[in-house]
């Protein structure tokens, strides 16, 4: 039963978020909403923002666990950014909330992820250091995270920027040049 409660208190959560501000939702509106009391909803969270950390904590964890291997970069940035396309208000509502930090959290995770999966591929085998394999990440993660950024910053306009799968594209190579001046 407990998980039950707990499924529905996060469902009838991000159901409010996709319909109005996260600072307008109260424990009130989501027990109202899944037809608990006050203090099932305390037995499973602290509070609403323990609640949001739990979602978003649940849904990179999911997300990675379903992707371990990375085939390409466009790839890894679609199943990064599908969600925010199909919970568009929810993710403006926690974008432009006091909790935006926890949503940036979750991309640069999904997004490092991504990109760590797509070059150890690449770098496997190749002799690459570790301090360079971690300024590639870096550098790749860093690109990828502020062109999301700059996407959601507009107002998520297009289902995908182009911006971004070029991008990715450009990146094609990267790991070689990497691997090349690695070794030298």
């Amino acid at each position: 039963m407990a998980n039950f409660t707990g499924k529905a208190i996060k469902e009838s959560f991000v159901k409010l978020l996709n319909e109005k501000p996260l600072a307008r939702i109260s424990v009130k509106d989501i027990v109202e909403d899944c037809g608990i009391n006050r203090n099932s909803f305390y037995y499973h969270f602290q509070d609403i923002p323990a609640l949001l950390e739990e979602i978003i904590t649940e849904q990179a964890d999911e997300l990675i666990a379903n992707y371990p291997e990375i085939e390409s970069l466009e790839e890894g940035i679609e199943v990064a950014t599908d969600f925010a396309i199909k919970n568009k208000m929810a993710v403006f509502h926690i974008y432009n909330s006091v909790n935006r930090d926890m949503y940036e959290k979750y991309t640069m995770r999904l997004i490092r992820h991504v990109v760590t999966r797509y070059l150890e591929v690449a770098f496997k085998d190749a002799g690459v250091s570790p301090e360079d394999k971690d300024l590639a990440i870096k550098l790749v993660s860093c690109s990828l995270f502020g062109l999301v950024y700059d996407w959601l910053d507009s107002g998520m306009n297009e289902e995908r920027p182009a911006d971004i799968h070029r991008v990715c594209e450009l990146c094609r190579g990267i790991p070689e040049i990497i691997i090349e001046r690695s070794n030298s």
